[in-house]
């Protein structure tokens, strides 16, 4: 059950023709009302056919009339209008239970308390099997003005306790993290100027997706107007950025003026001092000689800045700070992923922007590697290789799956559900990236005797997991894999153990699939075994060619290589 509390001015008289009128999208059906305050004393213009709207408006305003006259300053927001709706799937309520739910919503909200008798004058009037419109006048019988702060959480708190008692469909509580809902007008702007999404919706995914292109304030709001967007800065006397509002191209006003949205309009996390928090909390750029031992490339340093991810997120406000940088990550590798995963990316990058905002302030600074993995992703001029971009995703996928779990912990239960969402859109592209792999390693993978070896160097590395492992499907690929590491250097047994040992394998899926994309990931710069080593350069020296290499040219560490049953190496 949805309650949207709406002020809605001073023209009580205005807002009843509409409650009783034909309706101007959905059909208005047999309006009338089904609570009130005194009953007995109100005239219901849909039950009394001598009764009228104007009849209605004056019985409700009387204590706003008699306010106004004894006061110099007149009110002129009194008008409270709040439409509650169940569930599609919702079973019909009488009139009776709608009464009773309109009454527990205004005591609820401060509108009428129960037991007062001096508060606010108010109507509850139903027109459709699904809703009610309660409007009330904030003036109360003794012309105080309610007490409405905070009046949208109580609302929202006994909404889901009547849920809970009339067993209707049970909605999450509201955290005050949420965007707001798009109002019908804007709603129906959109459909008359054939946009599928509102005004604030669309600028929301274009700031989003400028913020991995910028590094300060003033350079995404040059990058947005730069895009085409409609800026408008608040700046002080010494030219200090001190807030925003940006306007989508063709969105006016009846003068046909550009209309502008706040930015804590547009979502709650886009106001400026939130984005110059996440914006300009990053460390300063390294000399270039730092980064002599980083990743070759951005998609491998992203991967590698999310391999800490789960020890990060021990203290609540770095927790907060990494997954709101997670979103980020998520967004630059949207924009510069194939044409092939773009789509399933995109929509994990939208969905989890709900995942990327709590009520716990984020210490912004704890998440600059990951921060800056994104800036560098965007900033590249080149594309991942097959490796690196299935080695990135299934490192997203499983920061997503700690994000999602530290949520449900915190009983975040909207930010928990929005992690769930996007992990659907993950695990979608992660299948399809690692495919081509797969289906290149499953073609030459080594023969029966030598995947016994291997067999038996699962087991042994990864002794709990190992029947999952060697019946998955991807077993073969894995297979392949390993022999392939070996025949460059590396140790099957000990590579197994160290991607093992990054994250958890029980809660795989596919954990053969998980360690292959581990293994591409963390062989990238092998470690060379001394006896493998060794033996290859006696046979360059000889002039000898192993298969696939030139006498005298050492292959490449991302060459074939022949499996291992064909590269004489010694079991133990």
């Amino acid at each position: 059950m949805i309650a949207a509390i709406k002020p809605s001015g001073a023209n009580t008289r205005g807002l009843l023709a509409y409650l009783y009128g034909p309706g101007r999208h959905d059909e208005h059906t047999d309006p009338h009302v089904v609570a009130g305050f005194a009953m007995l004393a109100m005239p219901d213009p849909g039950r009394d056919e001598n009764a009228t709207l104007t009849q209605l408006a004056r019985y409700l305003d009387a204590p706003v009339r008699l306010r106004n006259s004894e006061f110099g300053k007149k009110i002129t927001d009194h008008v409270w209008h709040c439409p509650v709706r169940a569930a599609p799937e919702d079973r019909h309520l009488s009139d009776a239970e709608w009464g009773e739910i309109a009454q527990r919503i205004v005591a609820a909200a401060g509108i009428a308390p129960e037991g007062d008798d001096l508060a606010c004058r108010w109507i509850a009037v139903r027109h459709a099997d699904d809703h009610i419109h309660i409007l009330a006048t904030t003036v109360r019988e003794d012309g105080r003005r309610p007490k409405l702060h905070d009046s949208g959480i109580r609302v929202g708190d006994a909404c889901r306790q009547i849920e809970k008692d009339y067993g209707l469909r049970r909605l999450k509580k509201g955290d005050r993290t949420g965007t707001r809902a798009p109002s019908q007008a804007e709603m129906h702007k959109a459909q008359r100027l054939g946009w599928e999404q509102t005004s604030r919706e669309w600028l929301q995914d274009r700031i989003r997706a400028a913020i991995p292109h910028a590094r300060t304030a003033e350079e995404l709001l040059a990058y947005l107007e730069a895009d085409g967007i409609a800026v408008k800065a608040r700046r002080g006397p010494s030219g200090d950025l001190l807030g925003y509002a940006a306007g989508r191209p063709g969105d006016l006003n009846k003068d046909g003026e550009q209309v502008f949205h706040p930015g804590g309009k547009i979502a709650p996390d886009l106001t400026l001092p939130k984005l110059r928090d996440r914006l300009e909390a990053g460390q300063p750029e390294e000399h270039p000689t730092a980064r002599r031992n980083q990743p070759a490339t951005p998609w491998h340093q992203a991967t590698e800045a999310l391999d800490s991810f789960r020890t990060d997120l021990a203290d609540d406000t770095h927790a907060q700070a990494h997954i709101t940088a997670l979103g980020e990550l998520l967004e630059a590798a949207a924009q510069k992923a194939p044409t092939q995963l773009r789509a399933e990316l995109q929509s994990a990058s939208k969905a989890f922007t709900r995942a990327q905002r709590s009520q716990i302030r984020a210490e912004d600074r704890a998440a600059h590697a990951i921060r800056n993995a994104a800036r560098d992703i965007v900033h590249t001029a080149t594309g991942p290789d097959g490796s690196a971009l299935a080695a990135l995703i299934a490192a997203l996928l499983w920061a997503g799956i700690i994000a999602g779990r530290w949520h449900e912990a915190k009983g975040h239960a909207h930010q928990a559900d929005a992690a769930r969402q996007a992990l659907h859109h993950l695990q979608a592209a992660a299948d399809r990236a690692l495919t081509p792999t797969l289906v290149v390693l499953e073609q030459r993978q080594p023969r029966e005797e030598a995947r016994r070896t291997l067999a038996s160097d699962v087991r042994a590395a990864v002794p709990d997991q190992a029947d999952r492992i060697l019946t998955d499907p991807s077993w073969p690929a894995l297979a392949a894999l390993l022999a392939d590491a070996e025949a460059r250097g590396h140790q099957p047994h000990q590579l197994l153990q160290e991607a093992a040992a990054q994250r958890e394998l029980a809660t795989a899926r596919q954990p053969a699939r998980v360690l292959i994309t581990r293994l591409q990931h963390t062989g990238r710069n092998p470690s060379p075994n001394p006896r493998a080593e060794a033996a290859r350069r006696r046979t360059t020296a000889n002039g000898m060619a192993l298969p696939g290499q030139q006498a005298g040219n050492t292959p490449p560490a991302t060459a074939p290589v022949p499996p291992a049953s064909q590269s004489g190496r010694s079991r133990r």
